[in-house]
């Protein structure tokens, strides 16, 4: 038996779209990062980035569970003495829904030189519109 390994020209994107209130932050991370990937393709090739672009919608609707809104912190330091920097979720979402979204997907992306051409076909819209709609992009359950 011969092992296949995709060719860069042979790659064939396609388009998602998923709604963020449908699921909870956690497992609509995993969909999406598995969609980025290309994980769900018969032609994945771990070394080749043959992943999809993934739209989310409704990003401001973002459920979590427990009380993950309060609890859940992201913390970014700027190198100098004391000054690290901390906001809950809660905050986050209210700022901006697309960095919480962007964060988890991020996590959930194996850290290698593919991470962030990946992560740039994620486009992540506060509302249920989206400027997209001439992909066609096909929707997630």
């Amino acid at each position: 038996m011969k092992t296949y390994s995709q060719k860069a020209k042979e790659i064939k994107r396609e388009w998602w779209v998923v709604d963020a209130s449908s699921m909870p932050l956690g497992k609509l991370a995993v969909v999406i990062a598995d969609k980025l990937m290309g994980k769900s393709k018969v032609t994945y090739t771990p070394h080749i980035d043959g992943g999809d672009y993934v739209v989310v919608i409704n990003a401001k609707d973002l459920k979590v569970t427990g009380d993950k809104m309060l609890q859940k912190k992201y913390y970014r330091h700027s190198g100098f003495p004391g000054a690290l920097k901390e906001l809950r979720l809660e905050e986050v979402v209210e700022k901006d829904p697309a960095v919480a979204i962007k964060l988890a997907v991020k996590g959930m992306l194996p850290k290698n030189k593919l991470a962030a051409d990946r992560l740039a076909r994620l486009r992540v819209f506060a509302g249920a519109e989206h400027a997209h709609t001439a992909q066609n992009p096909k929707e997630i359950k």
